[in-house]
């Protein structure tokens, strides 16, 4: 059986460094929150920190619901790792379900994983070059910020959970493939 594997977590959690290593071990296409987000961002002119106003955000639901299709249309033995920070509220949680759907459709295993790590370690990697590059959340005050404003989706009932800080991105996708494998 094939995968969707979710991979949750605060900006600076390592969702899609742990996804690559995920995609390298198992095949999988990556489907960072990213890949959607910059075109979007980039041609906005985002520098990672200012939130974009709404109809921006409108702009990479479209991108977002044409990967949907896209995916919903793969080969089956197909798998895919998509990767999000979602906010704690309800319309993050109906994009939580949409990806649980999505599985559904397709008749793969849903696996979401939440990725959590200290405060002050995701203070920390906020000044990694590449953050910057990606036009990923780039500033530790704005982190904060985004944080105690939004908070994190918490993780429903038997979600796996790994903390980052304490695992190198080839632990953590060894890790999610035992869990998957029931080894866990």
């Amino acid at each position: 059986m094939s995968h969707l594997y979710y991979l949750i977590g605060p900006p600076g959690s390592g969702k899609r460094t742990v996804g690559k290593e995920l995609c390298r071990l198992t095949g999988a296409v990556l489907i960072d929150n990213h890949l959607i987000n910059d075109p979007i961002f980039s041609a906005w002119g985002s520098d990672g920190n200012t939130s974009p106003p709404p109809e921006i955000w409108a702009l990479t639901g479209q991108v977002r619901s044409a990967v949907m299709q896209a995916v919903e249309l793969a080969p089956a033995g197909q798998a895919h790792v998509f990767t999000n920070y979602l906010a704690n509220n309800e319309q993050e949680w109906q994009a939580y379900h949409a990806l649980e759907a999505l599985a559904g459709r397709r008749k793969v295993k849903f696996v979401p994983v939440w990725l959590t790590c200290p405060t002050s370690e995701l203070e920390d990697r906020m000044a990694a070059p590449e953050r910057r590059e990606r036009l990923k959340l780039n500033d530790a005050t704005r982190l904060r910020e985004v944080l105690a404003e939004h908070g994190i989706l918490p993780p429903p009932e038997g979600a796996f959970t790994l903390d980052t800080s304490l695992l190198s991105p080839a632990q953590a996708a060894r890790e999610i493939l035992k869990v998957t494998q029931g080894r866990a």
